[in-house]
């Protein structure tokens, strides 16, 4: 495995090799102008906002590594991978946070007349976050908004209802608001019908924007503690995945690159 930049042969932008992906050296403007540039030439595209347990889903499921390779853009959205990039001697220039990613890509979206299709989330909460996003931004277009039910993805109507929406609403972008790797595999499944489209998994965002769960506050996240306030919100759903999977796989993470560097030098 490579600790070295390398170049993707879609895009000669810079990448960084960590635990086998290749993640796109870039800052959250560069981010938001790619994609605006790629809309201007009607090409299409998916990025991942990968965080510290979608690397360690990438290590136990070759599918869905597969997946996430697959994708036109990759950006660290977590400070342990941003440590892990910096201790290797391959320094990402920035976390590129998903949730404030959405909100700088619609104003970049509303400046450059493109619209946005917000797919998944709880019940009412992309209706609620396509509220906030319109009074935050306006001149922003909503091409429109949809929450399938529990299930969705083994229920091939609602999986046709999808693609008949996003068919009569031609957005520009869609965020799929479905947690991971419920939202990958979707994307996956949908790209190749609308290959004029952005997309991007968003995880919880639509949550943090219409104002349904907090997010931690700025001096939280720029520490890397983003974590321990969502545990204290969800601590059932959440302590396995933090406590369990999260802190000794970032231990790990950070221990590897700081060896990868050592070797490097030998």
């Amino acid at each position: 495995m490579t600790t070295e930049m390398v170049s993707n042969p879609r895009s000669q932008r810079p990448k960084v090799d960590l635990q086998g992906i290749a993640f796109d050296a870039i800052t959250e403007y560069e981010t938001s102008a790619h994609i605006i540039d790629a809309l201007r030439r009607h090409q299409g595209g998916y990025i991942v906002t990968a965080n510290l347990d979608h690397l360690l889903r990438c290590k136990r499921y070759p599918r869905y590594k597969a997946l996430v390779n697959k994708a036109d853009l990759v950006i660290a959205d977590g400070m342990p991978l941003i440590w892990a990039s910096q201790l290797q001697g391959t320094p990402l220039p920035e976390r590129v946070a998903g949730s404030t990613l959405c909100i700088s890509l619609a104003r970049a979206l509303a400046d450059h007349g493109k619209s946005l299709f917000l797919l998944g989330g709880n019940p009412g909460s992309a209706e609620q976050a396509a509220i906030a996003m319109k009074q935050r931004t306006p001149g922003l277009r909503i091409a429109g908004t949809f929450c399938p039910e529990f299930g969705f993805e083994s229920d091939p109507a609602q999986l046709e209802a999808i693609h008949h929406l996003l068919q009569a609403a031609k957005p520009d972008m869609v965020y799929v608001a479905l947690g991971s790797p419920k939202q990958e595999n979707l994307i996956d499944r949908l790209r190749l019908e609308f290959p004029g489209m952005w997309w991007m998994g968003v995880g919880i965002s639509l949550s943090f924007i219409s104002g349904e769960v907090q997010r931690a506050p700025l001096w939280m996240q720029r520490l890397g503690l983003e974590w321990i306030h969502r545990l204290t919100q969800e601590p059932g759903r959440l302590a396995k995945r933090y406590l369990v999977d999260g802190i000794p796989f970032a231990i790990v993470l950070l221990t590897e690159s700081a060896f990868r560097r050592l070797n490097r030098r030998r």
